[in-house]
Order: C-alpha cells, then sequence, then structure tokens
C-alpha cells in the first residue's frame, strides 16, 4: 500500500513532457538576460574618470584647432631704411611714396609693352584699427558713400527714387539726375503693388513728405532714409549727385582679429589726371576719418594703392590729408562751444500807450 502511495504521489508531483520542454527553453533565454544584467552592473562598478578643463573664452568653445595667427596690423617702423636700390624687401621699411609718384608707377607698368591695361582701375586698401574706446569694445562694421569731386565710370547700377512734395523740389531732384521723382501718389503706387522698391539702390527723401513716409518703413527697412546715413535732408540735388557718383565703400572686421578692419574701393581709373585721383583718395579718406573713435592712437593705420591685373602695392601717406592721432583738445572745444552757444538777443518790445 506504501509502495503504491509513493508512486501516485511521484507522479502527481511530475511536470507534463511539454512544460519540461517550455522550462528548458525558458532557463537560455533567462540565463542571457541574467548575463546582460551582470554586464551592466559590472559597467557601473567602472569608474569614469572626469578630466578638469580650465575657463575656455565663447570665442574659441568647440573648436578643435586652435590656430595660432599672424598679427595683420603691420608695423615695420623697427626696421632700418634701405640705403640702395636694391635689397631684400622683408628686411627693411616699406618705402612710402606720394600719389602721384604712385599713380605714375602704376602707369608704367600698365604701359602697352607690360600689361597693356592704359585704363585699368586705381583701387585703395585702407587698413584700419578697430579698437573702440573700450578695449573690449570694437568699431562696428559700417557702409557709407564718399562724395568726390570727380566722377568716372565705377560700372555700379544706382538707381535712385525720391519722396518730396512741391514743384520745385521735384524739379530739382529730375535734374539732378534722379531716376524717379514722386509724392504721395508713388507711395500709393508702392503700397497698391505696382511699384517695387527692391528696383532702386538707393532711396532718398525731403523732409516735408516724412509723415506720409512712415507707411512705406516696414518695406524699406533699412534703407528708410534717415539724416544719418545722409539720405533725408532738404539738398536733394547734392544727395543726388553724391549717391549717383560717389564711392561705395564698407569697412569689416576680420574675423578672427576684431581690432583689424579693412576698406577697398575704387577712386578712378588711371588715364584720369593723377590731380584729380589724389582729390579723390583726400575725399575718401577724410570721409573714412569721421568714423573714427573718440581714443588715443591711429585709425588708419595703412593706406596700399593697387592696379589690377597687376599685384603691386605700393604705400602711401594717408597722414598728408587727414590728422594721425585724435586730437582731445580740440575735440573738447568744440564740446563746449557746442554748450556755450549765445542766446538770441530778445527783441525790444514796442511800447504800448494806456490810457
Amino acid at each position: 500500500m506504501q509502495s503504491v502511495l509513493a508512486s501516485m504521489r511521484a507522479l502527481a508531483l511530475r511536470p507534463p513532457a511539454a512544460e519540461t520542454l517550455r522550462l528548458l527553453h525558458l532557463s537560455a533565454v533567462s540565463e542571457a538576460a541574467r548575463k546582460g544584467t551582470r554586464e551592466k552592473a559590472r559597467k557601473k562598478k567602472v569608474k569614469v574618470e572626469v578630466k578638469k578643463v580650465g575657463f575656455i573664452p565663447h570665442n574659441q568653445r568647440n573648436k578643435k584647432v586652435n590656430v595660432k595667427r599672424a598679427d595683420r596690423h603691420v608695423d615695420d617702423s623697427w626696421k632700418q631704411v634701405p640705403k640702395d636700390d636694391c635689397y631684400v624687401g622683408r628686411y627693411y621699411r616699406w618705402p612710402v611714396y606720394s600719389v602721384a609718384e604712385a599713380i605714375q608707377c602704376h602707369r608704367e607698368t600698365h604701359h602697352p609693352s607690360m600689361y597693356n591695361v592704359p585704363r585699368a582701375p586705381l583701387n585703395v586698401d585702407i587698413e584700419l584699427d578697430m579698437q573702440a574706446e573700450k578695449t573690449t569694445r570694437f568699431v562696428d562694421n559700417f557702409q557709407r558713400m564718399a562724395m568726390i569731386p570727380h566722377r568716372f565710370e565705377h560700372g555700379e547700377e544706382r538707381k535712385i527714387i525720391v519722396f518730396t512734395k512741391g514743384n520745385s523740389e521735384v524739379l530739382e531732384a529730375r535734374e539732378a539726375g534722379a531716376s524717379l521723382v514722386g509724392g504721395v501718389e508713388l507711395i500709393k503706387d508702392i503700397t497698391g503693388g505696382e511699384l517695387l522698391l527692391s528696383d532702386y539702390q538707393y532711396v532718398i527723401a525731403h523732409p516735408n513728405i516724412l509723415a506720409e513716409l512712415v507707411a512705406l518703413r516696414g518695406l524699406m527697412k533699412r534703407k528708410f532714409p534717415n539724416p544719418k546715413s545722409e539720405t533725408l535732408g532738404t539738398n536733394l540735388a547734392e544727395m543726388i549727385v553724391k549717391f549717383s557718383s560717389g564711392i561705395s565703400y564698407s569697412a569689416s572686421k576680420d574675423e578672427y582679429q576684431q581690432n583689424f578692419g579693412l576698406i577697398t574701393a575704387c577712386v578712378g581709373t588711371l588715364d584720369m589726371d593723377a590731380g584729380k585721383l589724389e582729390e579723390n583718395i583726400q575725399h575718401l579718406l577724410q570721409d573714412v576719418n569721421t568714423m573714427r573713435p573718440k581714443r588715443e592712437g591711429r585709425f588708419i593705420t595703412r593706406v596700399l594703392l593697387k592696379s589690377p591685373p597687376s599685384s603691386e602695392q605700393l604705400k602711401i601717406d594717408p597722414f598728408v590729408y587727414v590728422p594721425e592721432m585724435w586730437d582731445k583738445s580740440s575735440a573738447k572745444v568744440k564740446r563746449e562751444g557746442a554748450r556755450k552757444q549765445p542766446e538770441p538777443a530778445e527783441e525790444p518790445h514796442e511800447a504800448v500807450a494806456t490810457n
């Protein structure tokens, strides 16, 4: 009886064949899961070494290569002056030419026996020190139009649209050479989509139409006339001549050296009179000098004359035409003079007879 009970108990506790196979299959999966868990736990025990890095300026972060770049401001004042006509240029100072001498040198290079380009353009490279009044600040990039006394073919398409009221102002603008002149009707054509402002490079306006012109501020954006850009004023003829025949130039800072700025502009062609070219250069330098910051030191550091296709570049002295250093005393005198302007004298009142 006991053997029968034991066999029955064994049969009751023995699992079926299918369940045995399923347990065997799941055991392999469980073992793989346990192995992955063990590996994760083992990785957590490994200490990750964190390398401490010092302070990095914001403009140098996330850069894999830190290249040491040479200073673009060229100072060769410590070099000696050459005594002979033949010398190795990099060991001596750059020779400084007058404008007339530099133009003559370029004319000889562009002679028919050499480059044979007698009407080649004369370009000016003006290097600037963009350091502002504070050492951590720099002069912003700027774009201006310099008025010159002698016109030349600049090769640019410059369409000028003028907004003004009054028959005399409209006639003055048309005689000066404006592409399109109008008043309130012109503003309505633009707002209605019949005329595109994008077809005109420059927008000039008279103050008498400024109230109606505000409706186009959203369309014009940076082209909206203002006194700072000299596109808003009463002398329409002078502004039109300036923007149609002046020298358009822009100063931009170097990407890696914020205190270095460069201006490249064309001042004429080599077949023009040397005196006229020099006057154009003088007016350009004087216009650039108006943007100088109120600090000590030079703003214009070097000026080079170039004429393609030649690679020759000749250095001239810009301080013949503009002051080399900022005159603090003269600026102070001008400021005080503006503060102490005499008040207009009151007109004498006529006596009123009273009874």
